[in-house]
């Protein structure tokens, strides 16, 4: 294997069903063009993901670590000797005691997996060794004193860039920034072009920024009140934003100073990408900044200070066609949207953009590829995919994967996505001809689950004496044979098969608690999980005419089933059977339509309740189910069965005919939509449209209309502008003709004259040359008043021409800021369905399944259906 390529695991051969000895490389160039894994809870993305990390420490590539759940705190916990004793203070004691084990026999249990594991995958000490010694690592915690605490006001500080030149770079930075500090104090969906708050704050830091000052949050707040600047755009300040709501934001942000709580945010490490990156003797550094403590608002917050000033790191950078870093983040849902902007998403949106110019690599995982805006994610070159949690899911998937980078088969991706196991990938990278279906390999850190922030200043200490050490040697290939040479499948030879559940990483992984969002909550599954199982029969209640039922798929394996329990699966556990126990499954189709407002959307709703209320009273919110597609619900049981008994309301027709209209009007009630409309200009838009493009067909509508008036108002003074100007013309032309006669009338007068004078001293006057002269006088002075008139008729029509031209601009300024402010009065409007627009696709029994396992004396019940 190459020194410079990572190592991720081995081919796995999809028609056998079991993992080859061909290791899987990537070579870490191809992040430059950016990677995105997803793969729902258990799937092995976390693995995946710390084996990448692990693989870039060895190379000596630096990493900015967003994890927002604390599972990549793990990445600290690498340990050269595998001795148990190193293992024992990451061991969850309560996970230990539901095992029925001490703590050093846990820790022992550990220590063995993993020996045995790195051994089976080739990976020596030497290598555990050099990822010990590859880069510095820490923890950071904003908002919190628990690791190293960062700063966040050193992102208002100017940044280390030229204004001239970049401003467009800078603006960015500065509406990020300013969108992440309004969304700190509650204000959400923030409109840069709408929001005067924004606009204001915007304005404040480009006036500091671009003279080089930067922007303490203390001055910030007082320039709210008193801005350094008169003008916003046409208005004076005051009239754009009055005093009065000016100090009402000024006391908004000043809570950020006074609140005791926001003391840690302003204390720590400045967000100085540069030295998070590389130490002062350019060691590499792999920062991980935990947030799992933080809420969704300040997370939302620190994420988008941190991408902006990565950015702008970045755009400091050289061009590079190698990896320079990497910024990973553990968890892109709700960050990267498809149809809201949060204000995380721009950041994003520019660096899966350009970011392969300056040799930044972005890796980017979710366990939510519903909610992922897949445009901006077709910027991404590989893709790693694992098990998805629904059928939804995976079509979502495939309709992103068909505009990504490289195209792929749709119909060969949907089969090889259905049968992935734990552990099992495809990797789509548009670097290579075909996608390939790998195991990963063992991860060299203890995978310990997700830890807690009192954890986090040991962990900083272990970080801490690991910079101790010498430094690393050269990173170590893999110990395995490697005589056949690796490349990647055909697609022909990529045929699906299920996965085993024997790739299982360690014991410990059995023992951590189920996420919170289990279908176990959703169908409210309450003391039958798991315990000794109740009377059931082969023989299935009979239902009363008109109740239709359903049976429910098996969709969870036997330790998915253990897991959902939340009990550890003993190793005699065998399934003896299935039971099928009643609950009520609700789901109607609704299309919205209103050609007017721009509308025609379809929506689904659906309920499952297990144990429904025998008065027939159900709160449909309660129970709303977003699990697996109900589209393929079974028609018949599993053969030799057993069923539950079956009670009151789901055996009464009347009581189910009566719930079935209660979930109609719930769905009714709850299945509005709201549609954008400005009335003046008749311009509407249905929810699939963003505001952005609202906004533009109301500009260009209302330019067509302004521009339609303006002709109107203007043709009468255009014509009274032009007779003015012809008549300029014409008497500009006589003034010059009336100036050359009278410049001739002199040069006669002064002829005749100086005859007269001569006549005098030849003695020869004359009566008449006398009058002559005398008519020449008169002439004159009859072209001088010529040109006297004409100048001042010349003056009277400029006079009248700029009246004219002054009253032709008051009529274009009135007709544009009046249709300005008609662009602006835009509202919305709420569509709800017609009740004839709702369809109950699904209303009746759902026979639930659940697993009859014998494990020694005892036979348990346990889930064999739900979300994951």
């Amino acid at each position: 294997m190459a020194d410079s390529s990572f190592y991720l695991g081995r081919l796995f051969d999809a028609k056998t069903g079991k993992v080859t000895a061909r290791v899987v490389e990537y070579d870490p160039a191809d992040l430059t063009t950016h990677a995105v894994v997803t793969g729902m809870t258990g799937s092995g993305k976390t693995g995946l993901c710390i084996g990448l990390l692990e693989e870039a420490a060895l190379q000596g590539i630096p990493a900015i670590i967003i994890d927002p759940k604390g599972d990549l705190t793990n990445l600290l916990l690498h340990f050269p000797e595998l001795a148990p004793q190193d293992f024992q203070p990451w061991i969850e004691p309560e996970m230990a005691r539901r095992a029925g084990k001490s703590l050093e026999q846990a820790a022992a249990e550990a220590s063995t997996a993993w020996r045995n594991g790195l051994k089976e995958w080739g990976i020596g000490p030497d290598r555990l060794l050099a990822l010990k010694n590859a880069v510095q690592f820490a923890i950071y915690t904003p908002g919190s004193d628990a690791g190293i605490p960062v700063s966040v006001l050193s992102s208002l500080a100017a940044p280390a860039l030229e204004w001239d030149g970049n401003r467009e770079a800078l603006r960015e930075k500065i509406s990020s920034t300013v969108i992440a500090l309004l969304g700190l104090v509650g204000m959400e969906d923030v409109d840069p072009i709408r929001s005067r708050e924004h606009i204001l704050l915007s304005n404040i830091f480009e006036n500091a920024w671009s003279e080089g000052r930067d922007v303490e949050l203390t001055e910030l707040i007082l320039q709210t009140q008193t801005p350094p600047f008169e003008k916003l755009g046409a208005f004076p300040v005051d009239t754009f934003f009055p005093p009065k709501e000016r100090m009402e934001l000024a006391m908004i942000l000043n809570n950020i100073l006074a609140a005791p709580a926001f003391e840690t945010w302003r204390e720590g490490q400045p967000l100085d990408i540069q030295s998070m990156l590389f130490t002062a003797d350019g060691r590499p550094r792999h920062n991980i900044f935990y947030l799992a403590h933080l809420s969704d608002t300040e997370r939302m917050f620190f994420v988008t200070l941190l991408l902006s000033a990565v950015e702008t790191w970045m755009r400091t950078q050289s061009g590079s066609t190698s990896l320079r870093a990497l910024l990973y983040m553990d968890e892109i849902f709700g960050y990267l949207p498809p149809q809201r902007n949060p204000p995380s998403k721009q950041p994003l949106l520019r660096m899966l953009k350009q970011a392969r110019a300056f040799g930044l690599g972005l890796l980017l995982a979710t366990q939510n590829p519903v909610d992922v805006d897949y445009k901006a994610l077709s910027n991404a070159g590989t893709w790693f995919i694992g098990k998805l949690q629904t059928e939804q899911d995976k079509n979502r998937l495939l309709d992103g994967l068909e505009s990504a980078a490289g195209g792929v088969s749709r119909a060969t991706m949907d089969k090889l996505i259905s049968t992935l196991g734990k552990r099992v990938f495809i990797m789509h990278n548009v670097h290579e001809k075909t996608p390939a279906v790998f195991q990963t390999r063992w991860a060299m850190n203890f995978l310990a689950g997700p830890l807690t922030r009192t954890q986090i200043p040991a962990l900083n200490e272990l970080a801490n004496a690991d910079t101790t050490l010498r430094t690393a040697p050269k990173p170590a290939t893999v110990s395995r044979d490697m005589s056949a040479t690796v490349s990647q499948p055909s697609m022909e030879t990529l045929q699906p098969v299920p996965v085993p559940d024997t790739s299982f990483q360690s014991p410990i992984s059995n023992y951590q608690s189920p996420p919170a969002n289990r279908q176990s909550q959703i169908v409210n599954r309450k003391s039958e999980i798991g315990n000794q199982k109740s009377d059931a029969s082969l023989t299935k209640p009979t239902l009363p005419a008109g109740i239709r039922e359903y049976f429910l798929p098996q969709n969870y394996s036997l330790p998915e089933a253990f897991s959902s329990a939340q009990r550890a699966m003993p190793g005699d556990a065998m399934i003896q059977g299935i039971v099928y126990k009643p609950s009520l499954l609700a789901a109607a189709q609704v299309r919205i339509l209103d050609r007017k407002y721009g509308v025609d959307t379809e929506i689904t709703r659906a309920a499952l309740i297990a144990s429904p209320d025998k008065r027939g009273v159900i709160r449909w919110d309660e129970f709303t189910y977003n699990g697996p597609s109900l589209d393929k619900v079974e028609t018949m049981p599993a053969a030799s069965a057993r069923f539950g008994t079956i009670d009151t309301p789901l055996n009464d027709s009347k009581s189910m005919t009566a719930l079935q209209k209660d979930f109609m009007d719930w769905v009714f009630r709850n299945s509005a939509v709201t549609a954008r409309a400005n009335a003046a200009l008749k311009v509407y838009a249905g929810p699939d449209v963003s505001q952005a493009e609202f906004m533009k067909a109301c500009a260009d509508t209302a330019r067509d209309a302004r521009d339609a008036e303006i002709a109107k108002k203007v043709a009468t003074l255009d014509r009274q502008i032009k007779t003015l100007e012809d008549k300029l013309a014409r008497e500009e032309r006589e003034l010059r003709e009336d100036e050359a006669d009278l410049q001739n009338r002199k040069m006669e007068e002064m002829g005749t004259h100086a005859e007269n004078v001569l006549g005098l001293f030849t003695g020869s006057r004359s009566t008449r040359k006398l009058s002559s002269s005398l008519s020449k006088r008169r002439m004159t002075e009859n072209a001088k008043a010529d040109v006297e008139e004409s100048v001042d008729a010349i003056a009277q029509f400029k006079k009248d021409l700029a009246e004219k031209e002054r009253q032709r601009e008051e009529v274009i300024a009135e007709i544009n800021d009046r249709w300005g402010r008609v662009v602006n009065e835009t509202g919305e409007i709420t569509i709800n369905p017609k009740k004839t627009d709702i369809f109950v696709n699904l209303f009746g029994v759902a026979w639930m399944p659940y697993y009859l396992v014998q494990s020694g004396a005892e036979t348990l019940e346990l889930p064999a259906f739900g979300a994951e």
